[in-house]
């Protein structure tokens, strides 16, 4: 059973991860962490804006917990965490049933009223 303080840190993790999830850039950036991980100034090769505002993307997914960072002498490696994006999907989840009763249903009614 969820107590309500798990309740209200489970929440606070898919705020911020559906926060990060909401910029284009950064679901791309995710998307490139999925090969493995790469330095910041790889990151920004494909985006036309500067490194400051690259930065600022990786900084709210790593706040969130999608990426963690490693430094090593001047290179800054981002890897991806998965671990947010399972909870995301598992409250996704919690209304997959609840969808495909609705959807059965009109389609039901659908080929009755034929």
């Amino acid at each position: 059973m969820l107590t309500f303080n798990h309740m209200v840190e489970r929440s606070e993790v898919l705020d911020r991860t559906y926060g990060a999830l909401a910029q284009a850039r950064r679901r791309t950036m995710l998307a490139m962490l999925r090969s493995g991980p790469l330095r910041v100034t790889d990151m920004a090769k494909p985006f036309a804006i500067s490194l400051a505002a690259v930065s600022k993307h990786v900084g709210v997914l790593e706040s969130a917990g999608l990426v963690t960072r490693s430094v090593t002498g001047r290179d800054h490696l981002l890897s991806l965490e998965p671990g947010p994006l399972v909870e995301a999907r598992d409250w996704i989840e919690v209304y997959r049933d609840f969808w495909e009763e609705r959807l059965d249903a009109l389609d039901l009614h659908l080929r009755e009223g034929r």
